[in-house]
Formats: C-alpha cells, sequence, structure tokens
C-alpha cells in the first residue's frame, strides 16, 4: 500500500479546503493510506474529513503560523512571534514594489522565518507522495521525507505580487505542480516559465451527488427571498471582490431593482464588509448570511449564482452553483473561461462595475436567457471524479 502524506493549513470554509475533501474522498483506501497534516485543527469542514483518512496529531509550533500574534505571544512562543513579526516587516517592504497587486510574498515569507522554529515531520518515515495543497508550500518541502512531493496551484499568479527570486527554490523542490485549470498554469508560468516540464493540470474534484445531496438537507425559503435573489460564497476579501457585491447591488436598485435581495456567505474581513454596506445604504437588498458549514441549500434557492472576483484560478463554487442548475454569472478575469462557456452554461461579465452592473441588469430582466443557462447546467455532467487517475499516475 502506497503512503501519502497531504498539509493544508486548516479546515476553514475555503474553495481549495472543499477541494481538498473531493480529493481525499477519491483516493482508493484500499490502495492508498493517507496521512493528513492540518496546522491548526480549526474550521468548520474538519467533522468533513472521510474518515478512512489518518488525521495526524496537531503541533502546537505548527498551530501557531497563522494563529494571532498575540495569542502566540500569550503563549509564550517568542520565537514564533519575533519570526512573524520580520516576516510581516519584510512581506511589507516588498509590497511597496508592486503596484496595487495583493502581496502573497507574505505566505513564504512567514514560511522562511518560523521554519527554524518548527520541528520536522520526518519521524513519520518515508512516504511515497507528499502533497502540499495550499501554500506556503516551503514547510512539506523541508520538513517531509517522501519520493515524491506535489504542490498545488490554486489562485490566478498573473495577477498577484510574488517575489519570483524567492520562490522560485520552492517550486523547484517539487517533482511536480498541479494546476487546476489550463488558465491557472498558463498565469503561473508567466511567472514561472522555468516550471513548465514540471505543471500537471489536474481539476478540482467535485461530486455532484453530494452537492445535490447536502443542498437537500435544509429548506431555506424562509431565509431566502428577494426578486430578483442573488448569491455568493467565497471569503470576504479583496480578490473576491466581496466589496464589489455591495457596490454593484446599489447600481441594481439604482437601475430600478428596488426588491433585490444580495446573499453573502463567508467569513473573512466582516467589519469592512458590513461598512461597506452602510455606506451604500444597501442595509436591506445586501444580507451577510456568514459562514455556512453547507452553502449549497442557499446556492440551490437563489435566481442568480454571480462570482464578482477580481481573479481567481478555479472557483469551486462556481461549479457547484451550476451542478445545482444555477444560472452563473462571473467577472472577466484572466481565468474566467475555465469557469463557464459564456453564453452556454454561465456569463462572463466586465471586470468593472459599471459595465457589470448594466450587464447583470439586462440578463436579470430576461427570464429565457435565465432559464436557458439554467437549463444547460442541469444538462451536463459536471462530475469528475476520473481526475484522481493523474494524482495516482505520478506516484
Amino acid at each position: 500500500m502506497k503512503r501519502i502524506f497531504i498539509a493544508i493549513q486548516y479546515m476553514e470554509l475555503g474553495g481549495a479546503e472543499r477541494a481538498l475533501l473531493g480529493l481525499l474522498d477519491a483516493l482508493d483506501a484500499a490502495r492508498f493510506q493517507v496521512d493528513l497534516f492540518v496546522y491548526r485543527h480549526s474550521g468548520e469542514l474538519m467533522p468533513l474529513i472521510p474518515s478512512k483518512v489518518n488525521l495526524l496529531p496537531e503541533l502546537p509550533a505548527y498551530r501557531a503560523i497563522s494563529r494571532p500574534l498575540k495569542d502566540i505571544l500569550l503563549e509564550g512562543k517568542l520565537g514564533i512571534a519575533g519570526a512573524r513579526l520580520w516576516a510581516k516587516w519584510r512581506s511589507a517592504r516588498f509590497g511597496k514594489r508592486l503596484d496595487g497587486l495583493e502581496n502573497y510574498a507574505v505566505f513564504d515569507d512567514a514560511a522562511a522565518a518560523v521554519s527554524p522554529f518548527l520541528p520536522s515531520l520526518k519521524k513519520l518515515g518515508m512516504y511515497d507522495l507528499a502533497i502540499s495543497f495550499l501554500t506556503p508550500h516551503r514547510i512539506v518541502r523541508d520538513k517531509v521525507r517522501a519520493r515524491r512531493k506535489i504542490a498545488w496551484i490554486h489562485t490566478d499568479y498573473s495577477s498577484i505580487g510574488v517575489n519570483v527570486e524567492r520562490e522560485l527554490p520552492v517550486w523547484r523542490g517539487y517533482d511536480h505542480i498541479i494546476s487546476i485549470s489550463p488558465q491557472a498554469g498558463k498565469g503561473f508560468l508567466s511567472r514561472f516559465p522555468e516550471l513548465e516540464d514540471r505543471l500537471v493540470q489536474m481539476e478540482n474534484i467535485v461530486s455532484p451527488e453530494v452537492v445535490r445531496e447536502q443542498a437537500a438537507l435544509e429548506d431555506v425559503s424562509g431565509v431566502m427571498g428577494g426578486s430578483p435573489c442573488l448569491c455568493t460564497v467565497g471569503r470576504f476579501s479583496h480578490a473576491k471582490g466581496m466589496d464589489r457585491a455591495v457596490r454593484l447591488a446599489a447600481r441594481l436598485v439604482g437601475l430600478g431593482m428596488e426588491q433585490l435581495r444580495w446573499y453573502l456567505i463567508g467569513y473573512g474581513d466582516e467589519a469592512s464588509l458590513r461598512r461597506e454596506i452602510r455606506d451604500c445604504g444597501m442595509e436591506e437588498h445586501v444580507i451577510i448570511l456568514g459562514k455556512k458549514a453547507n452553502p449549497y441549500p442557499y446556492m440551490a434557492a437563489c435566481g442568480l449564482y454571480v462570482q464578482p472576483s477580481r481573479y481567481e484560478g478555479k472557483a469551486v463554487a462556481v461549479r457547484e452553483a451550476q451542478i445545482l442548475g444555477r444560472p452563473v454569472a462571473v467577472t472577466r478575469f484572466p481565468t474566467s473561461a475555465g469557469h463557464v462557456e459564456d453564453g452556454v452554461d454561465g456569463m462572463i461579465i466586465p471586470n468593472e462595475e459599471e459595465g457589470a452592473a448594466v450587464e447583470l441588469f439586462r440578463l436579470l430582466n430576461d427570464a429565457g436567457r435565465l432559464e436557458s443557462l439554467s437549463a444547460e447546467c442541469r444538462r451536463r455532467d459536471y462530475g469528475n471524479r476520473d481526475e484522481i487517475l493523474k494524482l495516482e499516475e505520478l506516484i
């Protein structure tokens, strides 16, 4: 039996975390012994880890990587706290050169700084495959023994700020690099062209059966209302564009959609999002539902699922909405063509607010078009469990 090691920071409500659950579910327990190392045992998705997976014990030093600095100091982990402060300062200096791009260098900088304080995981023995499923990738490279190592790409590297010079040696420490879509792979190679021979495309594994079963578990008709009724699922972050959803709602209401309700499901910087809602006078129209371990009943109940992201790798929530037969609209980011077939099973709208509002207004006033998109989503088979064969071939 082959031994597989998989690492991820936590199991919060995110697309990458849900993608990991799909991967774990698809791995054959009769052929693979899977050890899952979650740095910090937190998040609503922890109970959904399949029982066939061996969840390794939490280690305090690894837990401290992403916990608030105040908590780390109170626990007496002065070395890790100091290292993270230094990394934050270093990343801030680098961020001044990024011309507005989101600073992703902070993740690798933090991992590099705290690595000396993290115990080795080599005592776990030799694995046939070690997977770093989400950044930072430096830890699996340095702390785990494996015959082969694989790192995952979950974002569009052409749209974020990374320190190429510092990260290239990290990526070189992996035998293969998994891209979740051709467009995400292209974005990665725009920054790391030297690694083209290591790139393998493998889509996030999503089970239509599981999504539909979960959607049927709860009746949310008493919660979801409005005409039109919109929904977005994702972290409350700059990348996901939740702030733009608020301003788009304001534009749509201004165009006459006075009964509009836009429901936001997720977590993150909720305080800023609430300020945006208040500043735009959207308290009656934009409703924050917060964290939902099972967002599918809400997605199934909406009239249109909208992904207003500034950039994406491959948004799992878009595929889940399509599985539920919902019409979908996504903004035109570099990888949007990998999410929907424009005009067939979804719409690609402008990646700026005025144009996006106009296109959404037209779509929401065209019942025939909405039904056509929905019917195509219901017709298609979005199951892709066979993607696991690509991983098996690499072991």
